[in-house]
């Protein structure tokens, strides 16, 4: 899953940054309205962590913006502000969720866990299919009761299908959800993480499907 952080202060950024990437999300981060706001609107995040206090362009109209524009993903208001009325402007301006600083980081991530479920139809931390099971908390991986150690990007592979169950998920689609502007975006490593993938769980639960992309079959595995 691939997630934006746009907040000006450059320690709660890359604290955020940091926080994230170890839970194991791929972060693109901005520290002004204007980056943010183009970031939003031009590449597709999972979920979008946004302060309202930023230089040039502020949170609540980057926000307003992409809902206009009918970005739909799931916002996080984070901010120094915490009077109601604050908390209901934001709202209105499209935000799905809100914490207020000074905040704990495990808040901040439970929160975030519970949008991208939310968005994904999904209703506790963990995912099945078949025999496997993901722990989107921990980020624990179990197949028939044995844990398998995933790389980082591995896990965010099988995280994203096992998100979108069911659904034919394109190359494209996943390298860009998968990996941060830094990465060198070759969809062919796609096909390298399927098969390690494949190979470490050791049941054949991703299904290719030819000429569109992969699909996680929870009927594929008992």
């Amino acid at each position: 899953m691939r997630l934006l952080v746009v907040e000006d202060d450059k320690d709660i950024n890359r604290q955020l940054v940091s926080a994230l990437e170890q839970a194991g999300y791929a972060v693109d981060s901005a520290h002004d309205g204007e980056q943010g706001w183009f970031l939003g609107d031009t590449e597709p995040y999972d979920a979008v962590v946004l302060d309202i206090g930023l230089p040039k362009k502020d949170g609540l109209s980057v926000l307003e913006e992409w809902r206009r524009a009918g970005r739909t993903m799931p916002v996080l208001i984070l901010t120094a502000r915490d009077r109601w009325s604050d908390k209901v402007q934001g709202f209105d301006a499209g935000a799905d969720d809100y914490v207020a600083k000074p905040f704990h980081m495990e808040e901040v991530l439970a929160r975030l866990r519970a949008l991208l479920r939310r968005a994904t139809g999904h209703s506790t931390n963990e995912l099945t299919c078949g025999s496997v099971r993901l722990d989107t908390k921990s980020g624990r991986v179990v197949v028939a009761g044995q844990a398998v150690k995933l790389t980082s990007h591995e896990y965010r592979l099988l995280a994203y299908l096992m998100h979108h169950m069911g659904r034919i998920v394109s190359r494209t689609e996943l390298v860009e959800h998968l990996y941060d502007q830094d990465f060198d975006r070759d969809s062919n490593t796609v096909e390298v993480f399927i098969g390690r993938l494949r190979k470490k769980l050791g049941v054949d639960v991703i299904e290719t499907v030819r000429g569109l992309g992969y699909r996680l079959d929870p009927d594929a595995a008992p």
